[in-house]
């Protein structure tokens, strides 16, 4: 009871469809009885009319009974109809219409017309008429015999009700299941969307009672990508704004060290430079961010993996050589790929910097990639400390930063793949490089295979 109250009180299809299926069967019990017991009367009235043929045809054929016995009345009878034929006469002393040959018991008193009355401890239906001649005839039927009779063409009218209930319950559920089909089209449509995909959701194949909860979710969608929008823009505009006055400060860091400081202040001024580079690496990957969140670019072309390496190790070898690690493709495949070069540019790009810069001294980090029955996987791995389990959902938050990580860092490289993953409509998985160490990281980014060229 209470599983029913919850999905009456929740599911508006389910409680449709138990309303429906209530009228239903409330209209289909009232509508029965009405028919049985009409069809009952009318079945009575029926056997009385034929008593009534019977009497008629007596009298105009001037049909004669069995003979007569001592010139007693006679008793006649049908036995598949059960219908009995008796004169009427007063030769019996107590009146009662009947002598030894009779069947029925009958007043002779009894006036022309029907009558339900008791004989011989059974209950019959009597129809009294004088003939033509003045002779007195009753015609008689057992009422138990006209009772089953009616009875069951009474409940031949229910049977249409019987059959026509069930069929009209499963029409009625299977109509409110399709009549709900575009809702529930309509919920899986937008449950596959992105985070992103902010498009106008289409209303034209809608019921019209659903259409104005629908516009109502486009117009908050267009004010949810217009506040998106004004905030990306924001980004843009405060860090472009940023980045003259942290050129400026760079480049008078550098005219400081020019000149001849002593050692106190050359120690300060070291920190004020690697703040400054911090500042503006910070500033490069808001702009980083701001265009990964941007309108996704539809603009697509093939994508070689080894050379999209090649230009990845050229960029950050300087990096790597300064923090003596060793970076390097191992088993890639020449795959090419049909995505936007530059988000695919800016993934690894990032991956590849962070596992540079959070794998110590000594370490090295490896790119491989190689296509599999369904997916391309671009894989990163490192000798770093890796990322605990319980932290690898969160750290793709801007920036957030597993505790007790010194690397200095903005926080944002994660946030920027992440995006840019699911904008590919691809997924990344963390996970250890040395599992039994439960040390290093290995990020593996799996592309669908209908990118593939």
């Amino acid at each position: 009871m209470d599983g029913l109250k919850r999905h009456l009180k929740t599911s508006l299809r389910f409680r449709l469809s138990f309303t429906l299926s209530v009228v239903i069967i409330v209209v289909a019990v009232i509508a029965g009885i009405f028919s049985f017991f009409s069809a009952l009367d009318e079945a009575h009235e029926l056997q009385d009319d034929v008593l009534h043929q019977i009497a008629g045809l007596v009298d105009q054929q001037h049909l004669s009974p069995l003979p007569q016995i001592n010139d007693t009345h006679l008793v006649d009878g049908d036995n598949d109809s059960h219908v009995l034929i008796q004169r009427l006469t007063n030769t019996r002393p107590d009146g009662s219409g009947r002598d030894a040959n009779s069947t029925l018991v009958l007043p002779d008193r009894l006036s022309d017309g029907l009558h339900t009355l008791k004989s011989n401890g059974g209950m019959y239906r009597v129809l009294i008429r004088t003939s033509t001649t003045g002779e007195r005839i009753a015609i008689a039927q057992e009422t138990a015999f006209r009772d089953e009779i009616a009875r069951n063409s009474a409940l031949r009218t229910l049977m249409p009700f019987l059959i026509l209930v069930p069929v009209l319950l499963l029409m009625v559920t299977n109509l409110v299941q399709k009549m709900f089909q575009p809702i529930t089209a309509l919920s899986r449509e937008i449950d596959r969307r992105s985070d992103e995909d902010l498009r106008a959701v289409p209303d034209h194949h809608l019921p019209t009672e659903v259409r104005p909860f629908v516009i109502a979710i486009n117009r908050l969608l267009a004010r949810v990508a217009q506040a998106q929008e004004n905030q990306r823009r924001f980004v843009v505009d405060a860090a472009h704004e940023l980045r003259s006055p942290m050129t400026a400060l760079s480049l008078q860091a550098e005219h400081l060290d020019d000149s001849d400081l002593p050692a106190s202040t050359r120690e300060r001024l070291a920190a004020l430079r690697q703040g400054i580079r911090r500042n503006r690496n910070l500033l490069d990957q808001l702009l980083s961010l701001a265009k990964a969140q941007s309108p996704a670019d539809t603009q697509t072309s093939p994508v070689s993996i080894l050379d999209l390496y090649r230009r990845t190790l050229e960029v950050l070898m300087p990096l790597a050589e300064s923090r003596q690690v060793d970076i390097g493709v191992t088993q890639a495949q020449d795959i090419r790929i049909d995505v936007n070069e530059l988000d695919l540019t800016t993934l690894v790009r990032n991956l590849a910097d962070n596992a540079i810069r959070y794998t110590p001294a000594g370490g090295h980090v490896d790119l491989s990639a190689r296509a599999t029955a369904q997916t391309i996987e671009l894989c990163i791995s490192d000798t770093g400390a890796g990322i605990p389990a319980e932290e690898r959902e969160r750290v793709f938050d801007p920036f957030y930063r597993v505790p007790g990580n010194e690397q200095i860092g903005s926080g944002l490289g994660l946030a920027i793949v992440k995006t840019i993953v699911t904008r590919l409509g691809a997924s990344i998985h963390l996970d250890y490089s040395n599992t039994e160490a439960h040390a290093g990281l290995k990020v593996t980014v799996r592309i669908p295979l209908k990118r593939r060229v």
